[in-house]
C-alpha cells in the first residue's frame, strides 16, 4: 500500500484522498452522469467500485430498494473471486468472517440398510494446490458491504443512490450524453415520480428481471430443467454429524441435499430436492411451504434428525439455464459500425442454478471486465473499440458456466441407483475443481489479448487466463511476497519485467528494456500524461533471478523506482528477488534468458515476450493507448 507520498497522513491509509469529481460530490443525483449503474447486485457494485478509482469519472449506481440488503440470496465465495477482494483491499478481512471450505463429504445409501445414509468419501475442496486463495461461504450482503466501503473511502466518494427504479432507456445517439434514462421514485418525499438522467454509458446490472436487457431489445434463450429446489438458512439442532461441512447427501427414493455450512458457526444452508416438476404444474411447486421443505430434507437425512428453531431466509426455484446471445446494445448486423452504449451484466444476461456456486462470482467478473474498459475510455486512455470486447469475452465465458452447471446439477438431481458408479458424484467435484473455482476462464486472442506464439517462455502464465501469483522476496524491506497480491484494482496494467541472469544494472537484456521503456517514444509508458507521477498508467515491476541478498537496489534501473508524489520520492517497492524456497521462475515456467508478461487491470494475461522484443511491445499497446510523448530520461 502506497501512501504518504503526498505528505504525511495519520488516518486510516484506505481512505484514498479525495480528487476529482469527489471533491464536491452532489448528494442528489445529477442530470448528467458518465456511467449510470443500475442495481446494487455484486455484478453492480464491483463495476462500481472499480469505476470509483477514477477521479475525473462521474459514476452513479441506482438501487430500487431504499436501502443496503440485509440478507442476500447468493453465498458461494470461489477461490477467483477471493483473489479479486485482494484486488480490492479487503480479501483478509472477508475471509476471516466467512465459513472456509476445505473438504466436502459424500452421503449414499448403506448398502446394508438403503433406508438409512451413510458417508460414502470426502474429497479435499482444492487437492490440486489451485490457488492460495481458500473457497469461503459469506452472504452477498456482506460482499455488496465490502465494495460499498471501497466506493466510500476512493477519490470519488461514491455511494448507491437508493430508492431509484429503472424504467426506460432509449439510446438517442445525440450529444455528449447520448442515453436518456427514465427512473421512478420508489422511496423518499418523491416517491411515484420519474426522474430523467442522462448518461454517456449505461450498465444494467439489474437481475435475471432486467428491464435494461429488454430496453436493448435482449431476450434470454435457453431451458427449464423441469425440476424443483427448496433452498432454506437455517439455526437447528440436530445430530447430523457432518453439519459443519459441505456436504452432498443422496438418499434411496427421497431425493438429495447439497448441504452448505454458512459463516458464524451455526447457520447452514441446505438445497432440498423437491423432485421432478410436472409440465402443468404452473408455478405450483413455487408455493411448497417451508414445513414442507423441513420434512423432506428430514426424510433425506434419515435416520438422522433435523430440528429447526429458525428460518433466516427460504425459497422454492426450479432449475434453468438461459442465456442471452450479446451483452451489449449493438445488434449482430451492426457490430463494426458502432460502438456500444449500454452493457448488461451478471443475472441480467445469464442465468443457471445456485448449487454450484457461480452466479455471484461471475457475476462479478463481468463487472470487473467492464469497469475498467469503461475507466479506460472515459479517461482518454483507451480507444471506444475497446468496449466492444466486453460482450466479446464475457458471452463465451457465461455459455461455458452454464455447460458446466448443467451437468453439476443434472448430476446433484440423480437419483443413486441411477450412476454407474457410487463416486460418480464425488469424481466429477474433484476432475472439474479448476472450473468452479474460477480459473478456467480464458479470453481468445484480441486487441486485448495476443496470440500465444511466446507461451513457451512462461507456460505458467497461460496467455488469456488470470495471472497466477507465486512467491517473491521484496528487496528493499526483505518481505517475502506473493507477487500477484501487490496489483491493487486501481486501472492500472501491470508490466512484469523478469529479468535474465545478469546482476541488477549490468549491461545486459533487461537494462536495454528499462532504458527503452523509459525513454522511447514508441514506449507504452510514453502516454502518460504531462504531470502525473510515472507509474499512474502502468505498474512496472522487475523480478531477477538472485535472492534479494544478491541485488543492489542502488544499481536497479530508475524506471523500476518510479518518482511519485509532489516530493518526487522514489518507490522502491516494486523490485523483487527470487524466494530461494519457491523461485518463481521455475514454479511458472519462466525462460531465463528473461521474459515481459503483460497483465490487464482485471489480472488476465495479455502477452508475453521476450526481453528484447520492445518493438512488438510497443506494437501491442499502440491500439490501446493515445498518441504518445516522448519521456524526459531519469536516469535509465
Amino acid at each position: 500500500m502506497q501512501f504518504h507520498h503526498h505528505g504525511y497522513v495519520s488516518g486510516d491509509p484506505r481512505v484514498q484522498p479525495a480528487a476529482g469529481v469527489g471533491l464536491d460530490r452532489p448528494e442528489a443525483l445529477p442530470d448528467e452522469v458518465d456511467v449510470l449503474i443500475v442495481g446494487t447486485g455484486p455484478a453492480g457494485m464491483l463495476t462500481a467500485a472499480q469505476l470509483s478509482q477514477f477521479p475525473g469519472i462521474t459514476t452513479r449506481i441506482v438501487e430500487r430498494r431504499p436501502g443496503r440488503l440485509a440478507i442476500g440470496q447468493a453465498d458461494g465465495i470461489q477461490a477467483r473471486s477471493v483473489e479479486t477482494f485482494q484486488a480490492f483491499g479487503f480479501a483478509e478481512r472477508i475471509i476471516a468472517e466467512a465459513y472456509k471450505i476445505t473438504e466436502m463429504a459424500f452421503w449414499r445409501p448403506d448398502p446394508e440398510d438403503p433406508t438409512r445414509i451413510v458417508r460414502g468419501g470426502r474429497a479435499l475442496d482444492d487437492e490440486a494446490g489451485i490457488s492460495e486463495f481458500p473457497h469461503l461461504i459469506v452472504n452477498q450482503a456482506r460482499v455488496l458491504d465490502y465494495f460499498g466501503e471501497v466506493m466510500a473511502n476512493a477519490p470519488t466518494r461514491m455511494s448507491p443512490d437508493y430508492g431509484f427504479e429503472f424504467q426506460s432507456l432509449e439510446v438517442t445517439g445525440e450529444g455528449e450524453y447520448p442515453v436518456t434514462v427514465s427512473l421512478l421514485h420508489t422511496a423518499g418525499p418523491r416517491e411515484g415520480q420519474e426522474r430523467v438522467v442522462k448518461a454517456k454509458y449505461v450498465v444494467g446490472a439489474d437481475g435475471a428481471r432486467s428491464k435494461v436487457r429488454r430496453a436493448i431489445g435482449c431476450s434470454m434463450a435457453g431451458d427449464q430443467a423441469n425440476h424443483a429446489w427448496g433452498v432454506m438458512d437455517v439455526l437447528a439442532s440436530t445430530d447430523f454429524p457432518d453439519i459443519r461441512l459441505k456436504c452432498a447427501i443422496q438418499s434411496h427414493d427421497g431425493g438429495s441435499i447439497l448441504l452448505i455450512p454458512r459463516e458464524g458457526g451455526h447457520l447452514f444452508r441446505m438445497y432440498v430436492d423437491l423432485g421432478e416438476v410436472a409440465a402443468d404444474d404452473d408455478g405450483a411447486v413455487r408455493k411448497t411451504t417451508i414445513e414442507q421443505i423441513i420434512a423432506k430434507a428430514n426424510a433425506i437425512i434419515h435416520p438422522y434428525t433435523l430440528d429447526v428453531r429458525n428460518v433466516a431466509w427460504h425459497s422454492v426455484y426450479e432449475v434453468g439455464h438461459r442465456l442471452t446471445d450479446r451483452f451489449d446494445d449493438v445488434l449482430p448486423e451492426d457490430i463494426g459500425t458502432r460502438t456500444p452504449r449500454v452493457f448488461i451484466t451478471g443475472d441480467a444476461c445469464h442465468t443457471h442454478s445456485a448449487k454450484a456456486g457461480q452466479g455471484m462470482n461471475v457475476s462479478m467478473q463481468d463487472g470487473f471486465n467492464i469497469g475498467w474498459k469503461l475507466g479506460h475510455v472515459l479517461e482518454g486512455r483507451s480507444p471506444e473499440s475497446l468496449l466492444a470486447t466486453y460482450s466479446a469475452e464475457r458471452q463465451v465465458i457465461a455459455k461455458n458456466l452454464i455447460d458446466f452447471d448443467k451437468e453439476w446439477s443434472t448430476l446433484m438431481a440423480k437419483k443413486p441407483d441411477e450412476f454407474e458408479n457410487p463416486s460418480e458424484l464425488e469424481d466429477f467435484y474433484v476432475r472439474t475443481a479448476e472450473f468452479p473455482a474460477g480459473f478456467m476462464t480464458q479470453y481468445a486472442p484480441s486487441m486485448l489479448i495476443s496470440e500465444p506464439e511466446n507461451q513457451e517462455l512462461a507456460s505458467g502464465f497461460t496467455i488469456g487466463k488470470r495471472f497466477k501469483s507465486a512467491p517473491v522476496v521484496r528487496v528493499c524491506d526483505t518481505n517475502p511476497l506473493h507477487l500477484g497480491h501487490q496489483a491493487k484494482a486501481d486501472g492500472r496494467w501491470r508490466i512484469y519485467v523478469f529479468a535474465d541472469p545478469a546482476l541488477a544494472g549490468a549491461p545486459s537484456p533487461a537494462t536495454d528494456l528499462a532504458e527503452w521503456l523509459t525513454n522511447s517514444p514508441e514506449s507504452p509508458l510514453a502516454a502518460t500524461p504531462d504531470g502525473a507521477d510515472a507509474d499512474a498508467w502502468f505498474d512496472v515491476k522487475v523480478i531477477y533471478q538472485q535472492d534479494h541478498t544478491g541485488i543492489d537496489i542502488g544499481a536497479v534501473p530508475a524506471t523500476f523506482k518510479p518518482e511519485v508524489g509532489p516530493f518526487k520520492l522514489t518507490y522502491l517497492e516494486n523490485v523483487y528477488g527470487t524466494d530461494p524456497t519457491a523461485d518463481i521462475f521455475e514454479l511458472r515456467g519462466v525462460d531465463r534468458g528473461g521474459v515481459v508478461v503483460v497483465v490487464r487491470p482485471d489480472q488476465y494475461v495479455a502477452n508475453i515476450l521476450p526481453l528484447t522484443a520492445t518493438a512488438e511491445l510497443g506494437e501491442f499497446f499502440a491500439p490501446l493507448l493515445p498518441a504518445r510523448r516522448p519521456l524526459v530520461s531519469n536516469g535509465g
